[in-house]
Order: structure tokens, then C-alpha cells, then sequence
């Protein structure tokens, strides 16, 4: 059984800095592709970044200032969030889906999701 636990979340201020993770039990990272969501509310959820082995996305409005890399050891995907604005402020998803290809835009296409941790960027 999939379950994924993110972690990382608090407040900041604008150009302020945070590391969100998700941990990862009953898979192996490297079968799996790995997406970033997020929800603020009145909100569709979107997708903000994913990573597989053949894969890697961003969104154009996180491009440049988020990264998201494995802590294979620990079966981990971070997200790296630098230069944080006010409109990154939500709720923060990892999902996971088998195929490696999936469209990282559509949640649809992902079969587990952790619980969120929410991020807040002060205004």
C-alpha cells in the first residue's frame, strides 16, 4: 500500500525560503513519478512540479525559483522553494503515480496522494 507524508510547510515572508518533503512507503522511487500540487482556496488544485525517471516538470510560474530532487536513501522527493511570493501561498500535495509518463498538470492522473502541508507566504 502507497502512502506518501509531506512535511516542510510554514509561514514566511516574501523572497523567503522552504523545503517541503515527502516521504514515500510502498514504493520504489525509481518506478514511480513523483507530482507537486497545490490548492489555495476557491482554487482548482494544480500541478506545480513533477519528476520521474524520464521526466521532469515545472510550471512556467515556479520555474527558476522551486527544484525538485529524490533522497533516494530515503525514499524522499523535495521540493526547494526559493523567492517565495504571496500567490505560492496554499496547500501542498504529493501524489504518486507507476507509469513514469504521466501529465503532471492533471491529478487525475495520479493514484496516491499524501495529506498536504500548508504553506503560507505573508503579504
Amino acid at each position: 500500500q502507497v502512502q506518501l507524508v509531506e512535511s516542510g510547510g510554514g509561514s514566511v515572508q516574501p523572497g523567503g525560503s522552504l523545503t517541503l518533503s515527502c516521504v514515500a512507503s510502498g514504493l520504489t522511487l525509481d518506478d514511480y513519478g513523483i507530482g507537486w500540487f497545490r490548492q489555495a482556496p476557491g482554487k482548482e488544485r494544480e500541478g506545480v512540479s513533477y519528476l520521474s525517471r524520464s521526466h521532469t516538470f515545472y510550471r512556467d510560474s515556479v520555474k527558476g525559483r522551486f527544484t525538485i530532487s529524490t533522497a533516494n536513501a530515503k525514499n524522499t522527493v523535495e521540493l526547494q522553494m526559493n523567492g517565495l511570493k504571496p500567490e505560492d501561498t496554499a496547500m501542498y500535495y504529493c501524489a504518486a503515480e507507476r507509469s513514469g509518463l504521466a501529465i503532471p498538470t492533471i491529478p487525475a492522473s495520479f493514484h496516491s496522494w499524501g495529506q498536504g502541508t500548508q504553506v503560507t507566504v505573508l503579504s
